[in-house]
């Protein structure tokens, strides 16, 4: 059967809402308490009479809450724009859809830019350390708030998958069905290394001011421009940095005879300086520390009982990898399939071919697509009893 003929969503508009105050804070699980926490976010779709049409969209690292349509110019789309709108595989003709930015972020929602009502100053890293659990309950407090008791599903790539699964295992029952794109249960050595070093980085460079760079029209720019072009780097497979780059040199060939010097010489050089410098326009150091950092403690399966737990709630499971990334390989998607299905719970796994690596989820491939829309259309389906759940 032929998909849909997608249509462009449009403009779309980013907005906020404050979900816990003084009076109602936000219990983290470190024990500590937090407000107030505003989140900011968009919703693309309409939400049906029953409110059993949502579909929640988790973001990576680096995302934001704006996933698809665009703020005035249609050049510069959302994040997640080739997955998400009418006709697309999460299909804003059919879904309501949710994406916030991320507890911690620094697009709108509480994070340690935000300001600390304790001293009237940007929390910095008095900024209370997350788990992976406080990311989901501000995406279940948003959902309470927009009238959503039980999203179709939820669907995310990288650390957005790592936060459904989180979801599936720490609340059984509440997603219908959860999609795991290029994610991980449990970072290997070396996805820390990687990670550790682009922190240090950052904390080591002179203008990290020990967190407290605000305001100064300064901060650790050195560092987290280069924590980006490292990270950019393992998003990237070998064949597709080969295929875009080569050994090209700015405007010149392959077969030009360099003169060696120091500084940005080759395409590629100039690509990922290109990539940490722009990274500065839009991200802030102290969130990257403090989302990696939840990344790398992120481990559900330490409880026996959580596979079991998504088992006995019936929530299905979609876990997609692709063959070329290497950040997080198959075998990180396979020990996901693995503890969910030697628990009973009903999984699919697919590993896509794909020659672009990790960021391969933000891109349009046909087989990726289809799944993800036969997969929601079947989620859909089981939902409003039209097939058997």
């Amino acid at each position: 059967m032929l998909a849909p003929r997608a249509r462009v969503l449009g403009q779309v508009e980013t907005q906020r809402v404050v979900l816990h105050d003084e009076a109602d804070p936000l219990r983290l699980a470190s024990g500590r308490t937090l407000a107030p926490v505003e989140v900011a976010y968009e919703t693309y779709g309409v939400l049906s009479p029953a409110a059993d049409n949502a579909v929640v969209v988790c973001h990576a690292l680096t995302g934001d809450a704006h996933a698809a349509g665009h703020h005035g110019d249609p050049a510069r789309p959302g994040w997640w724009d080739t997955l998400i709108g009418p006709g697309k595989p999460v299909d804003t003709d059919r879904f309501f859809v949710v994406c916030s930015n991320l507890l911690g972020g620094c697009q709108g929602t509480t994070g340690p830019s935000s300001t600390d009502p304790a001293t009237g100053h940007p929390y910095g890293l008095d900024f209370p350390l997350l788990h992976m659990g406080d990311l989901v309950a501000v995406h279940r407090r948003l959902l309470a708030r927009l009238g959503v008791e039980r999203p179709v599903a939820a669907i995310g790539g990288s650390l957005g998958g790592m936060q459904v699964l989180q979801w599936a295992v720490e609340h059984p029952g509440e997603l219908h069905a959860a999609v795991m794109i290029g994610a991980s249960s449990r970072l290997t050595a070396q996805n820390i290394a990687f990670s550790a070093v682009a922190r240090e980085a950052i904390v080591r460079d002179p203008g990290f001011l020990g967190g407290q760079y605000y305001g100064d029209g300064g901060g650790p720019k050195a560092g987290l421009s280069v924590a980006r072009m490292m990270a950019h780097i393992t998003y990237l497979s070998e064949q597709a940095l080969a295929e875009k780059f080569g050994r090209r040199l700015q405007g010149r060939g392959e077969d030009v005879a360099p003169v060696p010097r120091f500084g940005v010489d080759f395409a590629v050089e100039s690509y990922l300086a290109h990539q940490g410098e722009s990274f500065l326009n839009r991200f802030d150091a102290n969130t990257y520390l403090y989302l990696t950092r939840v990344m790398d403690y992120f481990d559900p399966f330490t409880d026996p009982a959580g596979a079991a737990r998504v088992a006995a709630a019936g929530t299905r499971s979609l876990v997609l990898s692709f063959d070329s990334d290497w950040r997080f390989d198959t075998a990180h998607s396979m020990r996901i399939v693995r503890n969910l299905e030697h628990a009973g719970a009903p999984v699919t796994f697919r590993e896509i071919a794909s020659p672009w690596g990790h960021d391969s989820f933000l891109l349009e491939i046909p087989d990726y697509h289809a799944t993800v829309r036969a997969f929601l259309g079947r989620a859909a389906d089981e939902r409003a009893g039209r097939v058997g759940g």
